[in-house]
Order: C-alpha cells, then structure tokens, then sequence
C-alpha cells in the first residue's frame, strides 16, 4: 500500500474536495446505524462510517481522518439532530478517531502493507479500550442519571433478552465485557475487511482526480495560492455553518420534555 496524497500544500483544494467527498459518504453511512439485537443490546447501534474515515486516514492523513469524523458528525446533528445530549456523538468522535487516527499516524510512519496491518491492528486495541473506559466512566453514569433518574431498570430491562441473569451487581460485568468490547471489536474488524481490498482502487482515484486538480509546475503559484485559501475558507464557513444549524436543531426545533 503507498501513499495516495503528495501535495505541497496540505489544504489544497484537491485535498479538500477528497475530504469533502469523504464526509458526505461517512455522514450517509452514520446516519443510517442500526442494531444487531440478536447479539447485542439494541441502544449499541452498528455502523459502517469507519470505513470512509479510516480509507481517508491513509489516503490524506490523520488530520484529514479528524475533519472527516467532526464533519460526519455535524451532518448528522444538522439531519437527525442528537438523542443522547450530544455525549453519544462525542463517544462515536472519540473512538472513530482512536481507531482511524492511530492507524494513520503509523501507516505515515511505514508505508507498507504491513504498517498498515499494525496500525490498523493496534487502532483496533485503542478504541476498543477507550470505548470500554467511555462506557464505564461515562457513558452509563450519564444515562444513569439524566434519563433515567438513578433507577437501573431501564438499563437492565435492555441487557436481559440477551443475558438473562443480568442484575445491577453484574450489569458491567455483562455490558463491558459481553457487549461494548466484542461490539467495538466487530465494528474495528468489519472496517478493516472492508478497507483492505477497496483501498487500492479508491486509492487510483484519488490519484487521477489530485491530477487533474493539481496545477503543473510552468503555473502561476501565486494564483494557485489564492485558490487554495479560497477553498479553505469555503471549507471552514461550510464546517461552521453544519455548527450553528446542528446547534439550532438542538436549541430551537427540539421540542421540551
């Protein structure tokens, strides 16, 4: 596997427009999450937007993973708007970074099939382990508290058609354990059986597409600049906007309980 992205300028608009196009499929492929209750509690929703996050991660970079993931997040919020007080969208930020980043950082570092296998192996041990330490230290308390006033029923009434002898003394032991580890571990897992064939032709892609966006070296740098930062403040006014809508959403439209 190569290095898909060699650009002078980091935010060139071709980065940009990939990065763009990235977000866009990541956001459809977050909005539209469901549950595996035949395995798993139902609240754990399954989703396939690693996959674009972690293929951007290698074709453009950790940096490029991260605005991918704010940005799928922030559509969402403007669609859908948040259920959870906005701590689920942190979780999923949280962890999609933990995977896609780290497997970025060390493919940047080994540009190798097998760096890519290591990095994405070891992004696999940290966000599975963050999304047990999310889950066990705030996830369920905030749940707990927030929407269910202290009372563990809902939460073990949701844990029992799959494990029977739950009680609230042995809940992390089930939920931890039984569900949040194999649950992240399938999800990291599925992203890499996935990635690992198709990289390779999106990396051909992304390659023409950076070729036609590119200028040769015979054009003027300096209009090339401009376009550059004109693209980068479109980026960051559209990243602001999907903000303030997504804040709107929660504030005005959200009807009170």
């Amino acid at each position: 596997m190569e290095q898909v992205y060699a650009g002078k300028s980091y935010f060139s608009s071709a980065r940009i427009a990939v990065i763009a196009m990235f977000s866009a499929l990541a956001a459809i492929l977050y909005i539209f999450n469901f549950a595996l209750p035949f395995a798993f509690p139902s609240f754990l929703e399954f989703k396939f937007s690693d996959i674009p996050v972690l293929i951007g991660s290698f074709a453009l970079g950790p940096v490029s993973a991260v605005i991918i993931v704010v940005s799928e997040i922030l559509i969402k919020l403007v669609i859908k708007g948040s259920s959870t007080m906005f701590v689920g969208e942190l979780s999923d930020l949280i962890t999609s970074c933990a995977f896609a980043v780290t497997a970025g950082l060390i493919y940047k570092k080994h540009r190798t099939l097998k760096g890519a296998l290591v990095g994405m192996g070891i992004g696999t041990v940290i966000e599975v382990a963050i999304a047990i330490l999310i889950n066990w230290l705030i996830l369920v308390p905030f749940y707990l508290q927030f929407f269910f006033h202290g009372k563990w029923e809902p939460l073990i009434s949701a844990m029992t058609p799959l494990f029977p002898n739950c009680t609230r003394e042995t809940f992390y032991n089930f939920y931890l354990w039984a569900s949040v580890l194999p649950f992240n571990l399938l999800r990291c897992v599925v992203a890499i059986l996935i990635t690992l064939p198709v990289y390779k032709r999106i990396s051909i892609l992304i390659n023409r597409f950076n070729a036609k966006l590119t200028p040769k070296e015979s054009e003027n740098s300096e209009r090339t600049k401009k376009i550059n930062i004109a693209t980068i403040c479109v980026g960051i006014g559209v990243i602001a906007l999907l903000l303030l809508f997504a804040l709107l959403r929660v504030l005005v439209f959200t009807p009170a309980k």
